[in-house]
């Protein structure tokens, strides 16, 4: 199962059936603004990342990194801001694995950045890193 996850750009890590951490490879991952009282319904960003890997935080919730992206559309500078990152957001992206869209979908609700966004200059390129913590998650 795991040789199949890997050919598909998915790592799954694993101890007697519980998900220690989650891996997809090459996302494109949507960026939203979470507001309660008015879900917003128009992306602020999209960006095309090497990986995103998820696990279960100890304090509830889930945690992550994503590596290696670039922004295809909108603006991503916001979340470095002092604003920013008490701000939350919802990441949303595709599993390729999945046949099924409706069934392929993921999605991070209430999704902080405490840290913002490290830019990184790789062959005259701006990319980014960064790592996130999120309350809410459907990830499988």
């Amino acid at each position: 199962m795991i040789s199949n996850m890997l050919l598909q750009g998915i790592v799954q890590v694993g101890f007697c059936g519980s998900v220690l951490g989650i891996e997809w490879k090459k996302p494109t991952i949507t960026f939203y603004h979470e507001r309660l009282d008015k879900p917003e319904t128009d992306a602020f960003a999209v960006v095309k990342a090497k990986s995103i890997a998820i696990e279960t935080a100890q304090d509830g919730g889930f945690k992550g990194e994503i590596d290696d992206f670039f922004v295809l559309m909108g603006d991503l500078d916001q979340v470095s801001t002092a604003r920013g990152k008490q701000d939350r957001y919802v990441l949303c992206w595709f599993d390729d694995a999945v046949e099924d869209f409706r069934k392929g979908s993921r999605r991070l609700n209430n999704v902080t950045f405490p840290s913002g966004l490290t830019e990184m200059a790789i062959e005259g390129k701006r990319t980014y890193k960064t790592s996130f913590h999120a309350q809410l998650g459907k990830i499988s």
